[in-house]
């Protein structure tokens, strides 16, 4: 029986478009009316997942940032783990010729929570999401100087290809067991998002956490993701379901594979293995 449903937000829950279908709602809602526990688990900061929650129930908890913090609807952090600022430093020296797509990511309320040491207003890759965040994003030079609290993570985006020669330059330094890399590839748009956070930090170690708190053993818990920062977090999870959408990498672990995001994968999911009750 699923006691605990933990879904991904970018390319899951969400649509192409960034919208919540509707019939995912529906599906929600069912599965709360039945005492089942729901846990959005995402690489977005707290500030972009609250406006989906709004508009979902208000009885929805928040694994953020790759799993470095753990957020009521509310707000109050229930659990933070931060990356060392001197490990950041160490990163972010050892990356210099990614500088330009280097930001550090901060637990604050609004402003300066993303900070670069230049912003490209007029990049057509990231214009768009920096419009969206505005708020919330400030220019520090040199970015260093930003470092006067632990951050959350060292965030990189950029094409596929140059992320993930950067990844394999992350995990080639001395100090690698300092830190843990969440990474999310968009092969489609041709992007992908890097992040460096604390050595213990994943989506699965936080979603093992909220299990534990609530009594809920991993037998009992459903996972829907699409993309490879959700493997941990499908790999604890008794039941994984991967989206049509997800990436290659991800598909071929052989998880079953639901609808895609853009034709309700999510409540198919739910209504297959949850509401129906039929485990593969």
């Amino acid at each position: 029986m699923i006691r605990l449903i933990a879904i991904d937000l970018d390319g899951t829950l969400l649509d192409s478009h960034w919208q919540g279908p509707e019939a995912n709602r529906r599906a929600l809602e069912r599965a709360i009316e039945r005492g089942i526990h729901i846990v959005l688990v995402t690489g977005r900061r707290f500030s972009f997942t609250h406006s989906v929650t709004e508009q979902l129930h208000d009885d929805i908890a928040l694994i953020v940032n790759n799993g470095a913090l753990i957020k009521s609807p509310e707000g109050a952090t229930l659990l933070r783990r931060l990356l060392p600022r001197d490990v950041a430093r160490a990163v972010i020296a050892a990356t210099r010729d990614y500088r330009p797509v280097t930001a550090l990511v901060f637990d604050r309320p609004e402003d300066s929570q993303i900070v670069f040491e230049r912003i490209d207003w007029n990049d057509p890759r990231s214009r768009a999401d920096f419009e969206r965040n505005r708020q919330f994003l400030n220019e520090i030079r040199p970015l260093e100087d930003s470092l006067t609290e632990d951050p959350i993570q060292v965030m990189y985006t950029g094409p596929v290809a140059e992320m993930r020669r950067l990844v394999a330059t992350l995990r080639s330094l001395p100090f690698s067991g300092d830190f843990s890399l969440a990474v999310a590839e968009y092969e489609a748009r041709d992007f992908t998002i890097v992040d460096v956070i604390e050595h213990s930090c994943s989506k699965g170690s936080a979603l093992s956490q909220w299990a534990e708190h609530l009594g809920i053993p991993r037998e009992e818990i459903l996972a829907i993701g699409d993309n490879l920062n959700d493997r941990e977090m499908l790999d604890f999870a008794g039941l994984a379901v991967v989206m049509g959408n997800a990436s290659p990498g991800l598909k071929s672990l052989g998880w079953p594979v639901t609808l895609s995001n853009d034709e309700g994968g999510v409540a198919a999911a739910i209504e297959q293995y949850v509401l129906a009750d039929r485990h593969p």
